[in-house]
């Protein structure tokens, strides 16, 4: 009697999520092989923040504070959106441009795990450069760290949620370039402009209303604002517009451009450009 072959059960298919955290691996393992990016995204507030508190050390902002631990929370904010969308945003066009995102159409990852893969990568990097910028301010240049842990709370919601953000319009703004030589000049000034008018290199009180106006749109003006309301003494927040540190303006923000990032990536991202 000849035995019955027992049909063969196919392997089931990583999901969308398992896909995308293997990506993000890969992601992270990138990102600290490629030299220059880890200096212009990573390594950048760090530098500046060293910048800052040396060339500003004789600078009156106050007792009890010094050019660091004013500069610290700025530097925070700064690498979130450069962890995010400068990097993204650059990377993503390059891929574009190399043949990678065309390679990757052929394999079974979606654009799901695409997104999970490269937010991942940013949040990873971000929390860890976020950490580095803390542990240099506090032990080199004696920054007093906050010993309230609801203040850190805040730290932790505005760095995560900030990053995310940030990821999803650095996918969004990819979009932009036309090549990989022109997106760094399409997307740096944007970075560059934002960080002039949102309190990140300039006091944001001695901006003019009109251009406070318009960095509120803009989601590091509260990105700059929350951290401040970690690191800064409560007297600061009459200096903030509004005369208040708005924590529910924060979130408020950032939520609508999570939710605006994650819609036009969704609509606009194709592994292959249509002209």
């Amino acid at each position: 009697m000849s035995a019955i072959a027992s049909p063969t059960t196919a392997p089931a298919e990583p999901s969308t999520v398992a896909l995308g955290l293997s990506r993000a691996v890969f992601e992270i393992r990138g990102y600290f092989r490629r030299g220059d990016q880890m200096f212009f995204t990573f390594l950048f507030p760090i530098v500046m923040l060293a910048i800052f508190s040396t060339a500003f050390s004789g600078l009156d902002l106050g007792p009890d504070l010094t050019a660091a631990s004013y500069y610290l929370p700025a530097m925070l904010a700064a690498g979130i959106l450069t962890s995010g969308l400068q990097n993204l945003g650059i990377d993503i066009a390059t891929e574009r441009h190399d043949g990678t995102l065309k390679r990757l159409a052929g394999t079974p990852l979606s654009p799901a795990s695409y997104f999970i893969g490269k937010i991942g990568q940013v949040l990873a990097t971000g929390v860890t450069q976020a950490a580095l910028l803390i542990a240099i301010g506090h032990v080199v240049f004696g920054v007093d760290l906050p010993d309230d842990a609801g203040r850190w709370l805040v730290f932790a919601w505005v760095l995560l949620l900030g990053l995310a953000t940030s990821a999803l319009i650095g996918i969004a703004i990819a979009q932009l370039p036309r090549s990989a030589k022109s997106a760094g000049a399409v997307i740096t000034p944007v970075v560059l402009v934002l960080q002039f008018i949102s309190g990140v290199y300039l006091q944001f009180s001695m901006l003019p209303e009109w251009l406070q106006n318009l960095a509120s749109v803009f989601p590091l003006k509260w990105m700059a604002q929350g951290m401040r309301y970690v690191f800064l003494p409560d007297s600061l927040a009459a200096m903030e517009q509004g005369g208040n540190w708005n924590l529910t303006g924060v979130a408020l923000s950032l939520a609508g451009w999570l939710v605006v990032g994650f819609v036009v990536a969704r609509l606009t991202f194709r592994w292959i450009r249509k002209d």
